[in-house]
């Protein structure tokens, strides 16, 4: 049974991005997204791929977009939907989902566990994370981190589970 994984980082008001970057750079975060991620299979939507410059060492990129004639900038599995991804990723002890905004929000049906980097600002953004429900999930683990000479912001990296899970 595969363990899908929610992975992100959002600010306090959920933003995830804006034209297809980062507002913020956190290289401890960078550093858990590949340590959680590495040896697994990866699924997100083509604006996510897009926006590598080349694809992630060491996973398996699952793409879905609704483009029948997309052809991705680098080798990678190309599906039309979440569903279809998350069949390809059945192989895989835990998969995860890395973004955008859209592909997020129809995972929250399918995850059992959200890996969440809160960085305690707020951004301007133009892709937003799906609130999180504490009637559907419940938080088991919050880690703090304060900013420091490499971090402009405080984050807390958070898991959360979903009930009945």
């Amino acid at each position: 049974m595969t363990v899908l994984i929610i992975i992100a980082a959002a600010g306090e008001n959920n933003a995830l991005g804006i034209h297809n970057d980062l507002p913020w750079h956190l290289p401890d975060d960078f550093k858990r997204f590949k340590k959680l991620t590495s040896g697994h299979k990866i699924i997100m939507g083509r604006k996510t791929l897009e926006s590598f410059p080349k694809p992630l060492p060491n996973r398996e990129h699952i793409v879905v977009t609704r483009d029948k004639k997309y052809h991705p900038k680098f080798p990678c599995t190309i599906v039309h939907s979440l569903e279809q991804a998350i069949s390809l990723a059945k192989t895989d002890p835990a998969a995860f989902i890395i973004g955008g905004g859209e592909i997020y929000a129809q995972a929250m049906a399918f995850a059992t566990k959200i890996e969440l980097t809160r960085i305690h600002a707020s951004f301007e953004a133009d892709t937003f994370f799906p609130k999180v429900d504490p009637g559907e999930w419940q938080l088991i683990k919050e880690e703090y981190h304060p900013k420091d000479e490499r971090h402009e912001y405080d984050f807390t990296y958070q898991t959360f589970l979903k009930k009945g899970h």
